[in-house]
C-alpha cells in the first residue's frame, strides 16, 4: 500500500488525525480575513466587466505584423476608450472595446484598418449592446438563488437543517472568494466566468456532502455512549473523509491548472482565463470551505443542542471521573461504537438498513 493510502486508512480508523474541530476559530478568522479581503476588492477595484454586460464591440483582424501592445495603442487612440486585444492561432488579432455604438464601431474599424495596414472589409466586427448583458446576469442571479434554495432543501430533507445552513454559507464563501480574486487580478468577466461560478457550486457542495455523510452515520446512537462528544465524531468524519477530497480536489484542479497557467498564460489563449480562473479558484475555496467551515459550523450549531450539551457533560465527567481514579477509559465501550459506525458505513453503501447502537 502507498504512504497516501496507509495514511488515509489510518486516518479512516481514527488512529492518527489532526484536530479540526478544536482549532476551528483559527479557520473561522483566516476565512473572515480572505472575505473581507475580496469584498475590499470589490469595493476599491470593481469588476472588469466584458461587453457582454457593458456592452462595445468586437474586432477580429486577418493576420498582421502589427503587436498585441502597438494594436492596443491604436484602438485605444481610436475609441477614446480602454481596449483588451488578444493573439489569435492564426496571426490576427482579437480587439475588444467597450461602450461603442453602431456609428462609432464604424469609424474605429475604419481606423483601425488603415492603422493595421489591411483593408477595412477584412476586419469582422460585432456589437454588442449592454441589455443582452443584463439579460445573462439576470439569469445568472436566478440560477444562483434557485440553486441555492434547492440545495437548502435537499440537505434539510436528507441531513438536518443546521448542515443546510453549513453548506449554503460554504458556498456564499467560495463564491465571494472567486469573485474578490477576479476584482484583485482584474481579469474580464465574461459569460464564462458565469458558467464558471455556477459550475464551482456543485464540486464545492459535493465535497461537503461527503464529509456530511460520514458525519451522519457516525453520529447514530450518539447519546447511548459516553466515549465521544459530536465534535469529536465530527472531527473524526473530517479524518476519515480528508485523503478522499484531497484526491478528487487535485485530480480535479489539474487539468482545470492546465488551461488556466498553460493555455491561458504561456500560450496566450487568453479567452481560456474567463473560465478556468473561477474553475481553479473556485475549486481550492470548495474544498477548504468543506473541511475548515462547513463542518466545524455544524459541530457549533449542533453542541447548542441540550441533548448535546448533556451528552458533552456526561462524556467529560466520565473522563475526569476516570483520571481522577487513575483508572484507564472504558475501550469495549469505544471498540464497540467504533465497530458499529464501521458496520453503518459498510451498510449503508450497500443500500441495506444499520442496526441501533444499544448500549
Amino acid at each position: 500500500m502507498s504512504k497516501l493510502g496507509n495514511l488515509g486508512a489510518r486516518l479512516h480508523r481514527g488512529e492518527v488525525g489532526y484536530d479540526f474541530i478544536g482549532n476551528r476559530k483559527i479557520w473561522y478568522g483566516l476565512s473572515i480575513l480572505i472575505t473581507i479581503t475580496a469584498i475590499l476588492g470589490l469595493t476599491v477595484r470593481g469588476l472588469n466587466m466584458g461587453i457582454e454586460f457593458q456592452g462595445g464591440a468586437v474586432f477580429t483582424t486577418p493576420k498582421t505584423s502589427v503587436s498585441v501592445s502597438q494594436a492596443q495603442e491604436y484602438a485605444e487612440e481610436a475609441a477614446g476608450h480602454d481596449a483588451i486585444v488578444q493573439g489569435l492561432g492564426n496571426g490576427g488579432l482579437r480587439i475588444q472595446v467597450g461602450g461603442l455604438d453602431t456609428a462609432k464601431s464604424d469609424q474605429v474599424r475604419t481606423e483601425l484598418a488603415k492603422d493595421l495596414g489591411v483593408t477595412e472589409d477584412k476586419i469582422a466586427a460585432e456589437l454588442v449592446g449592454p441589455s443582452w448583458g443584463e439579460q445573462i446576469a439576470a439569469k445568472a442571479w436566478t440560477g444562483l438563488a434557485v440553486f441555492m434554495i434547492l440545495v437548502v432543501i435537499y440537505l434539510a430533507i436528507a441531513f438536518e437543517w443546521r448542515m443546510a445552513v453549513a453548506a449554503l454559507i460554504a458556498l456564499i464563501h467560495d463564491i465571494t472568494i472567486t469573485v474578490g480574486i477576479y476584482s484583485l487580478v482584474g481579469f474580464e468577466v465574461t459569460v464564462g466566468t458565469v458558467i464558471g461560478l455556477l459550475t464551482i457550486l456543485g464540486y464545492s457542495l459535493y465535497d461537503t456532502v461527503v464529509v456530511f455523510d460520514s458525519l451522519k452515520e457516525g453520529t447514530k446512537g450518539i447519546t447511548k455512549q459516553t466515549r465521544w462528544t459530536y465534535s469529536e465524531i465530527a472531527n473524526r468524519s473530517i479524518n476519515g473523509t480528508l485523503v478522499r477530497s484531497i484526491n478528487t480536489t487535485v485530480v480535479a484542479l489539474l487539468p482545470v491548472a492546465g488551461l488556466l497557467f498553460i493555455g491561458g498564460g504561456v500560450l496566450g489563449a487568453g479567452m481560456l482565463n474567463d473560465i478556468s480562473l473561477s474553475l481553479f479558484v473556485g475549486l481550492a475555496a470548495g474544498a477548504y470551505s468543506s473541511i475548515f467551515i462547513a463542518t466545524p459550523l455544524v459541530a457549533d450549531l449542533k453542541e447548542r443542542e441540550p441533548a448535546m450539551k448533556a451528552l458533552r457533560k456526561r462524556v467529560l465527567a466520565k473522563r475526569a471521573n476516570a483520571a481522577a481514579k487513575g483508572e484507564p477509559l472504558d475501550v469495549d465501550e469505544r471498540d464497540d461504537f467504533e465497530d458499529e459506525a464501521a458496520v453503518v458505513g459498510q451498510r449503508a453503501r450497500r443500500g441495506g438498513r444499520a442496526p441501533e447502537h444499544r448500549g
